[in-house]
């Protein structure tokens, strides 16, 4: 094919909305029917049904482990739950630093010298195996980075894991100093599962696509976390929290609802840019949100019942349907998570999907490198001369 037909240039929609940039074997989210899965299956099937590492193993390995396989699985990765001396050391001056952006920008600096006192090398340049032993090693630190920055935000030491947890279990022990109770263990695994992986939401693909220059594992997940610290990605639970907070009683949804769509604001919790139904991940939330029960869970569902009536009045057409963040906000409420915890408990869960991302990435050695049009002034123009002083 001529070098010209190769590189024509495609249009696209605005946000890439629709345009497939490639194959996955990890899962799919169809957005018509409220259904998505990792791998061949449901997501929503697994989160209720399995475990935190049973899920992982499947998006690393491409199927469910059986019962050896699971127990050697989760000795690997409790293992690494561990912090290295130099980034252990370093975490007080990050939260310090940090103290008013929250735990996610200390990951950040934390997750690069994770990479560096691992020895992480560009993917580029490394077999398989290493390029697993890198992701484990990120995954499993990631919790412990995580929750270890916010303690010491709040003037807390750090809680050192403990290998005979699981993950979810471990993560809430981490969090709070305490052992937790298996309702809140199982409800808080069920979130975790249900947000490893969703389709090629934009911190997805900016793994990917630092993934394609070769970078390193740490680079790659560093860019990842930069994307979801936007409130537009993963800053929305929180946020859904407070607007119920700021609406206060029943006799105030319409009022505050309708105020706030005539301003041109953003609803938290409604809208997803893929489902065009309600969320499947809302669904199970609010299920269990609701054996919880409570007067936090009963505002929630009226508000909800209402907000999608008036948005299909005020905005006919728009099939804006609640998504997950409502619910899973009211979920790690009530299991008793701050609400500055809540886009970084995300991220604890999504650092899985963005690594299983990052291998699959790394097979394929094209960079990704789309263009842009150009609608600037016309070039070339005259570059003044030099002004005489």
């Amino acid at each position: 094919m001529p070098t010209a037909e190769v590189n024509a240039p495609i249009d696209a929609p605005r946000g890439l909305a629709g345009v497939i940039v490639t194959e996955t074997q990890l899962g799919d989210v169809r957005g018509t029917e409220g259904f998505y899965h990792y791998r061949q299956y449901s997501a929503v099937e697994l989160a209720t049904a399995r475990s935190f590492e049973d899920v992982w193993y499947l998006m690393f390995h491409g199927e469910l482990p059986d019962a050896a396989q699971l127990a050697a699985f989760k000795a690997e990765t409790a293992a690494l739950r561990t912090l290295p001396a130099a980034v252990r050391d370093a975490l007080p001056a990050l939260a310090h630093a940090g103290a008013l952006s929250g735990p996610l920008a200390g990951l950040r600096t934390a997750l690069s010298l994770l990479g560096a006192t691992a020895g992480f090398r560009p993917l580029y340049d490394l077999d398989a195996g290493r390029r697993r032993a890198d992701a484990l090693a990120a995954c499993a630190a990631v919790p412990t980075l995580i929750t270890a920055l916010h303690r010491l935000g709040q003037g807390l030491a750090p809680v050192e894991p403990r290998a005979d947890l699981g993950h979810a279990a471990n993560y809430l022990y981490m969090l709070t100093g305490d052992e937790p109770e298996p309702e809140q263990v199982r409800a808080i695994e069920a979130y975790l599962i249900s947000t490893i992986d969703h389709g090629f939401n934009a911190s997805t693909f900016t793994a990917r696509v630092i993934t394609s220059t070769g970078a390193d594992l740490a680079a790659c997940l560093v860019g990842a976390v930069g994307a979801l610290s936007g409130p537009l990605h993963g800053g929305a639970p929180s946020r859904a929290l407070d607007m119920l907070d700021a609406i206060g009683t029943p006799d105030r949804i319409d009022a505050w609802i309708r105020d706030r769509v005539q301003r041109g604001d953003r609803i938290m919790g409604f809208g997803h840019s893929v489902y065009r139904t309600e969320d499947p991940r809302s669904r199970m939330l609010r299920g269990i949100a609701e054996r919880f029960g409570g007067p936090l869970v009963e505002f929630a569902v009226q508000v909800e019942a209402r907000v999608e009536e008036l948005l299909a009045e005020l905005k006919p057409g728009r099939e804006l349907h609640i998504n997950v963040e409502l619910y899973a906000g009211v979920v790690m409420e009530l299991c008793g998570l701050p609400r500055e915890m809540f886009t970084p408990t995300f991220c604890a869960a999504r650092v899985v999907g963005w690594s299983a991302n990052i291998l699959e990435q790394a097979q394929d050695s094209k960079i990704i490198r789309p263009a842009a049009r150009y609608v600037g002034p016309p070039p070339p123009q005259p570059v003044p001369g030099v002004v005489p002083r």
